[in-house]
């Protein structure tokens, strides 16, 4: 589980070792595009390009439905709640628990659009996800003159959240084998108790973690990695990428 935390799956192919500013930058416009659509063939056509270059960099099935599982579930109520209480096409009528629900033709357009969206933006985050190991994709929101505080909060945050989930994992193991979590009761005290001791821990560690980098002479600025010039053959490939999904998108 800790490998599945821990950023990259990818394997070593032309995608991960694209230069990070390039596949940020090509990746905002193209979720620009996706989002500004008129239609939704478009961000269907960049989701399902994402998520086969996710299965070529060798992501698992598991891994992408997780990472599926929550915009799916937003985009499907969406659509719904677009489909009974937006619109004025009746499409057809039910009758659920005594109320008479009606669905309309025009609620279920634009709950498709953007469920459509939706799905094709988080399957184009995940790839640049993917296919960019987290430092990098900081040193590339670097060069975009992002506010330093931001990036060295993420950088914290991302470093110690694998040390909170392995005090989590050590917890919950001894709550198991202690019937901890036997009943629906005695799991949601152990759950509270499991809580209570992460937050205790993350106190305890944010203490002994700034004295010892206060003692190794850290002044408030983390070094980043420095970048290469771009080559000509990655920035005219991207170039061409993006005029082609434009002139897709204007379609």
């Amino acid at each position: 589980m800790r490998h599945s935390l821990h950023q990259s799956h990818a394997e070593d192919n032309l995608l991960t070792r694209l230069d990070p500013r390039v596949k940020l930058l090509s990746g905002v416009a193209l979720l620009m595009m996706v989002i500004s659509s008129r239609g939704m063939l478009f961000p269907l056509f960049v989701g399902g390009i994402s998520l086969t270059l996710c299965l070529a960099m060798g992501i698992r099935l598991r891994l992408l439905a997780v990472r599926f599982a929550e915009p799916l579930f937003i985009a499907v109520m969406i659509v719904l709640l677009k489909l009974f209480f937006v619109g004025h096409e009746p499409l057809f009528s039910l009758q659920l628990a005594g109320f008479d629900l009606v669905g309309h033709r025009d609620g279920l357009r634009e709950g498709l659009l953007i469920a459509g969206r939706i799905g094709g933006a988080v399957a184009l985050v995940a790839v640049v996800g993917f296919a960019t190991p987290f430092t990098e994709l900081m040193a590339a929101l670097t060069w975009l003159r992002v506010p330093q505080g931001f990036i060295e909060v993420s950088l914290f945050a991302w470093r110690y959240l694998f040390v909170l989930f392995d005090d989590a994992q050590v917890v919950y193991a001894a709550q198991k084998n202690r019937l901890g979590y036997v009943g629906y009761r005695q799991g949601l005290r152990s759950f509270g108790t499991l809580t209570g001791a992460l937050v205790i821990k993350a106190f305890d560690n944010s203490q002994q973690i700034t004295t010892a980098m206060v003692q190794r002479g850290y002044d408030g600025k983390l070094p980043l990695l420095k970048h290469k010039p771009f080559r000509t053959s990655e920035v005219t490939g991207s170039l061409v990428v993006i005029m082609a999904m434009a002139l897709l998108w204007k379609l």
